[in-house]
């Protein structure tokens, strides 16, 4: 959302309209007083409408002029969606007294507002504003509420002026609210000093729309602070991208073409940041020193700590190594009646001699088995085990595996969001003597760094995943970087046994991988020439030129087919799109699905969104507070005109109106967004209008998510051009180079 956006639903055409009247009541204010729902009296009149929208601070009896537009909601009906928003001074005595007798002011209810007005009548507001202290002349106000009152006018009278100042230079009351809220009194200082900081501070607020209210605000686009602001967003945005560095001259060119400024400007601003710390330049991980690589300050510290973190791992002797491995082994098969295969007892018995180890491979080849013989030996063995993943869906699937407790990574290591620190650290490290990670190909290089700094240098760190997934949605590929540096070993599995190579979804995952066409089976409902016994393939693909129609068709399958043929329930089934945009992206087939399996449903509308009970959602920001992490998706559970209760796995969490704008819809996610999760069935569109995301590890990321099910609805061009497309950009990190360097 831009800056200057007004945000809210689309209303009806025509332009704004201004309204002015007395603020009746408020019916509702989140928090931050991001969203406000009040009724406010027309002047002149006595006519009454629902107005909505940010407005911060302003209380019952407050006079207004609003700016925005009527609109028509289906479950509220017509109301007035505040664009802007000006506050006056009431103009009666009677609007003063109710507006001084709101709760505007702590410590001034009705009785004391009508003892004030009485003693300086109209110019009531001009007396506050100008000299404060004369409250004190107001029977029954002695000198300590006086200079409460005093204090809370003045911290009213601080808000109005910050969201003048900002309104004036079209900033929306939303974002103003924000920004009040992150800097108080010092709002407008801080803006005017330096508006670029806005795009690194405020959540929702680019450098595109930083940029524009500094030129408002007279910011040369010269000027070095813009230059540097730009040279900062375009590290960002290629953090966003994966890359954990950026190629000087890539940089420069880039943030150049950013800024519309010649390329030396943008050098000159990188040296400059350098100096100061803000980035960190070096040569020892490329090739030309003469192109050195650039970091943010942050990642810089991350990846050379993840990398010393793993040298002390790897350096440091185990305490208790585990004896006769051999028989350890052979005692555990015993036990779980089962035959290891070679590749699995070779991942084992490096298990429990390494220091750190990785074990990869694809589905199908064994390694929740492997985890678990592991974990059985190293207990028997005496040793603490600690199982972990970067999400919560997979630390459940990982417990389930084990029949041992798993955490998420961020429990693990006791995230503190008051400070934004993790309490296990090098000071205070885990106790476990061996821990274990599944999903690890998530790991981006930030929490890798927080996690190997919070094991003690004896402790062992095993990461399990599959390097064929697509990396982590944070700056890095830690596990493929491990691996390629050549400096821990490492056992890839790529046997895959009988049991799962019944399986179409197995075995077409590793063709897939293989650069091959996986077998597209039949439809679903149809029969095989099997004596008329019904199919039992776990893999279909149902061709649909028509992107239109494709929609319906993948729609029909989650509201009706799968659940009627299957016994699914629709929330059951996941929709994974190659894309967000497009009649076949995310976006529309949410649509499609919402009104298909919750119209009429009890829900809250905000804006152009509605989320109703019964929806499919999934959080889009990491919520430290509510131990919510991006990409979980739950249930609503309940709606109210206030909040929603969202059902997260075993947990209910509760989402103000003012905190919505945390969750989507995701009865269909970008297959970015289901990494680390897998869905009982999933239904994977793909279409030539795809293409530009049509990569072979995005296809076999979107199929290993289906556990039961895999629905392909598309085109066979599309599916061809995915399958043969192996060149996925590679990310820039210098890990695997630190790591190699250490070994010589």
């Amino acid at each position: 959302m831009d800056l200057f956006d007004r945000g809210g639903t689309t209303p009806r055409a025509g332009q704004d309209e201004t309204l002015v009247g007395t603020v009746e009541r408020v019916v509702y204010s989140g928090g931050d007083g991001a969203f406000t729902v009040a009724r406010l009296r027309l002047d002149p009149g006595e006519r009454v409408v629902t107005v909505v929208g940010s407005l911060v601070g302003v209380p019952a009896g407050a006079a207004l002029r609003v700016v925005g537009k009527f609109e028509t909601t289906a479950r509220f009906g017509e109301q007035f969606r505040v664009a802007s928003y000006t506050e006056v001074a009431p103009a009666t005595l009677e609007g003063l007294r109710r507006y001084l007798g709101s709760g505007l002011i702590k410590g001034i209810g009705p009785e004391f507002a009508t003892r004030i007005v009485a003693r300086f009548g109209i110019e009531t507001l001009e007396v506050l504003d100008r000299d404060p202290g004369r409250i004190g002349e107001v029977p029954g106000i002695g000198p300590s509420r006086a200079r409460a009152v005093r204090d809370a006018w003045s911290a009213q009278r601080q808000v109005r002026e910050v969201m003048v100042f900002l309104q004036g230079y079209g900033v929306s009351p939303a974002f103003a609210a924000r920004i009040y809220k992150r800097y108080g009194a010092a709002s407008i200082a801080r803006v005017r000093e330096n508006p670029y900081r806005l795009a690194f501070d405020i959540w929702g607020i680019g450098f595109l729309s930083a940029d524009k209210l500094a030129a408002a605000l007279g910011v040369a686009r010269d000027a070095p602070g813009r230059i540097e602001a730009g040279v900062r967003h375009t590290l960002d945005d290629e953090a966003g991208n994966g890359n954990v560095f950026v190629s000087r001259a890539r940089l420069v060119q880039k943030a150049a073409a950013l800024l519309e400024v010649p390329e030396e400007l943008a050098g000159e601003a990188i040296d400059r940041l350098a100096r100061t710390g803000e980035v960190a330049i070096d040569v020892s991980v490329v090739d030309a020193p003469s192109d050195p690589a650039v970091y943010e300050a942050e990642l810089y510290r991350a990846e050379t700590a993840l990398a010393a973190g793993l040298r002390r791992l790897l350096a440091a002797p185990a305490p208790v190594p585990v004896e006769k491995p051999d028989r350890a082994i052979a005692r555990y098969e015993r036990e779980a009646g089962i035959a290891l295969a070679r590749q699995q007892v070779e991942a084992v018995k490096l298990a429990l001699h390494a220091k750190v180890a990785v074990v990869t491979g694809g589905p199908g080849v064994g390694k929740t088995t492997i985890v678990r013989g592991i974990v059985s030996i190293l207990k028997r063995a005496g040793l603490t085990v600690g199982l972990a993943a970067p999400t919560g869906r997979a630390a459940k699937r990982l417990a389930d595996a084990t029949s041992e407790s798993a955490s998420t990574l961020h429990r693990l290591l006791e995230w503190r969001p008051a400070d934004a620190t993790f309490g296990r650290c090098a000071t205070r490290p885990l106790g476990s003597d061996v821990l274990i990670v599944d999903e690890a190909s998530m790991l981006d290089v930030r929490l890798a760094a927080d996690l190997v700094a919070a094991l003690a240098s004896a402790a062992r760190l095993i990461l399990v995943g599959d390097i064929d997934q697509l990396p982590s949605v944070g700056p890095g590929t830690v596990l493929a970087d491990v691996i390629a540096s050549g400096a821990v070993p490492t056992v890839r599995l790529t046997e895959i046994f009988r049991q799962a190579a019944q399986s179409l979804i197995v075995v077409n995952a590793h063709r897939i991988q293989e650069g091959e066409m996986p077998d597209l089976g039949v439809p679903p409902g149809a029969e095989r020439s099997r004596g008329g016994e019904p199919d039992r393939r776990d893999f279909f693909f149902l061709e649909e030129d028509d992107p239109a129609k494709a929609a319906a068709l993948v729609r029909d399958l989650v509201a009706v087919r799968l659940p009627r043929r299957y016994g699914f329930s629709p929330q059951e089934i996941q929709v994974l799109s190659p894309m967000h945009r497009g009649e076949l992206g995310a976006g529309n087939l949410n649509q499609l699905l919402q009104e298909a399996l919750t119209a009429g449903a009890a829900g809250i509308e905000r804006g152009a969104r509605v989320l109703r009970v019964g929806d499919k959602v999934m959080q889009v920001r990491n919520d430290y507070d509510k131990e919510v992490w991006n990409g979980d998706s739950g249930i609503v559970e309940s709606a109210s005109a206030e909040a929603l209760a969202v059902r997260f796995d075993d947990r209910l969490v509760s989402y103000a109106i003012d905190e919505l704008d945390a969750l989507v819809l995701a009865y269909a996610a970008t297959v970015h967004k289901s990494q680390g999760s897998e869905y009982p069935a999933v239904v994977v569109p793909l279409h030539t209008q795809h293409y530009v995301m049509l990569q072979r590890n995005l296809l076999y990321t979107a199929i290993t998510r289906g556990k039961r099910l895999v629905v392909l609805v598309g085109t066979r061009k599309a599916l061809a051009l995915a399958v043969r497309n192996a060149d996925v950009a590679a990310r820039a990190s210098g890990l695997a180079a630190r790591l190699r360097t250490s070994r010589r």
